[in-house]
């Protein structure tokens, strides 16, 4: 058991199983964005386009007029352990430097959750920030553009109503070909080391070498070069996320209440998950 991690405390009990993990099928892809469309409408529609109704892409490179996110802010007082800024919007335009985004469903229909960084045109958000929990269906694509995906068969990313949070969470379920596959669609609950439960993971179903994708929420974050974020509520990113027999890396990207980037690779055992982590994982051969 991991030990001395920051705890936080959420409304509803514990759930008792702490990973939730289905194994699937994931085809990288080369996915054609069409300017001029949300980012709620372009995804679905380029994965649609190959034949897949779930995915997780990386949006680095791509352009937005606007963009539109909100930030982590402190608990609301409503027994939340955690909430949302207001919205930061860039008009004039922003191009992506790091984002991911999981395709799955709410409600029956096609929905996204995308965390990412990204450079103002203008040089500078309204408000500064430059991190955040990008509002899809308000960030529309300023340019046409080919990105990295990878469609996802035999499950998906579905959200329901969480009791433990008291937010509605993205959580894998089978579709109806059946979980079968060699990769891993995943989510993590609270209060548990982020790198440490995937090192556990990927020990119990013998993985010895894997890419890591995915995106969450942290309880303050923990650089291994003694940098730090505070704020016990952060969003992140994985940026670059590895396994090497024994070996755990993930380099991250995230922010805090004041919406500011800092990058970095995480300290191993000191960076408790927050709300939820949302990970694929890639076996390499």
């Amino acid at each position: 058991m991991t030990t001395g991690l920051r705890h936080i405390r959420h409304p509803g009990a514990p759930a008792d199983r702490r990973i939730r993990a289905l194994p699937c099928q994931a085809v990288e892809l080369r996915l054609d964005l069409r300017a001029g469309q949300s980012l709620s409408d372009a995804v679905p529609a380029a994965f649609a386009r190959l034949g897949f109704t779930a995915g997780y892409l990386r949006l680095d490179g791509a352009e937005f007029a606007p963009l539109h996110f909100v930030t982590p802010a402190p608990a609301p007082g409503d027994g939340h352990a955690a909430w949302y800024s207001a919205t930061h919007r860039i008009v004039a335009g922003a191009r992506v430097r790091h984002a991911g985004a999981h395709l799955g469903r709410r409600d029956g229909q096609p929905f996204l959750h995308c965390h990412g960084m990204w450079h103002a045109a203008d040089g500078a958000s309204e408000s500064g920030a430059d991190t955040g929990h990008m509002l899809c269906g308000d960030s529309v694509l300023a340019r046409d553009c080919t990105l990295t995906g990878w469609g996802i068969r035999g499950a998906e990313m579905t959200a329901r109503h969480d009791p433990e949070t008291d937010f509605t969470l993205f959580r894998p379920e089978p579709t109806a070909q059946g979980a079968q596959g060699d990769a891993f669609l995943i989510t993590l609950r609270p209060n548990q080391d982020i790198g440490a439960a995937l090192s556990d993971f990927a020990r119990a179903q013998s993985l010895r070498a894997a890419r890591i994708e995915g995106i969450g929420s942290l309880i303050g974050i923990a650089f291994d070069d003694g940098r730090s974020i505070d704020s016990y509520a952060t969003e992140i990113l994985i940026v670059n996320g590895q396994l090497q027999g024994e070996a755990l890396s993930l380099e991250v990207g995230g922010t805090g209440f004041d919406g500011r980037s800092q990058s970095g690779r995480l300290a191993p055992g000191a960076n408790a998950i927050c709300v939820t982590a949302e990970v694929l994982l890639l076996p390499q051969r």
